[in-house]
């Protein structure tokens, strides 16, 4: 099962997002993600939030389209797209793409890419889509697919990583450290289809940049 969560930063590539659906997927809107969800053409199934960014014609046309809203009080301790990815994770999915998670608040955008070092994400596959990057957490191992050419990133989270391998790339890694702080793992390269990484110990945060779509507008719909 899959679900896909669309948050409320920027929404540059409504395109890109109806290629990534599929008629089965759980679709999630935080909050004003609403829309984001309607530009692509789909009716949410849950909403969550404040609803603060929603206007009552909007969550009128939710309750008619029987969409199961939970209101949460502004005066919270997690933010709309944490309630979202717990929700989604009670449901038993085991694969989760959060669409609009960036751009606009910086604060914003940073807390959303640490919530994907939640412990309850463990197991699950989940990544950050926004047009030709997406994020995820390695926390032992993983496989990077994707193009020659494309840039890996591997950027400690939480501390120093350690014993750090990683194969398939233009300069890959042998047990080695990457430090928390400098920004040695920083535009790496895919020399083929699928790259390997480990580590021993601690969390990475990858990003994959598609090379073909970089430098190229995000803006059609």
């Amino acid at each position: 099962m899959r679900t896909v969560i669309f948050a409320n930063g920027t929404f540059d590539n409504p395109r890109q997002a109806r290629e990534l659906l599929r008629a089965d997927d759980l679709i999630i809107a935080v909050d004003g993600g609403t829309r984001h969800a309607w530009t692509c053409g789909v009716d949410p199934q849950v909403v969550i939030g404040d609803l603060d960014s929603l206007t009552p014609d909007e969550q009128e046309r939710l309750s008619s389209a029987g969409a199961k809203v939970s209101s949460f009080s502004p005066y919270k301790d997690r933010t709309d797209l944490e309630l979202a990815l717990l929700h989604a994770v009670s449901q038993g999915v085991d694969e989760i793409i959060v669409l609009a998670a960036l751009g606009g608040r910086l604060d914003q955008t940073i807390a959303n890419l640490l919530l994907l070092t939640l412990p309850e994400l463990v197991d699950r596959d989940v990544q950050v889509v926004q047009g030709a990057q997406r994020a995820f957490v390695i926390r032992d191992e993983a496989l990077i697919g994707g193009h020659p050419g494309d840039t890996v990133s591997l950027i400690p989270l939480g501390g120093d990583a350690l014993g750090v391998t990683a194969q398939g790339l233009e300069w890959p890694l042998e047990d080695e450290t990457l430090r928390f702080g400098p920004a040695r793992g920083v535009s790496n390269v895919l020399r083929k289809r699928q790259a390997s990484v480990r580590v021993r110990r601690g969390l990475l945060l990858c990003v994959v940049t598609r090379a073909s779509d970089v430098g190229k507008s995000e803006s059609e719909s």
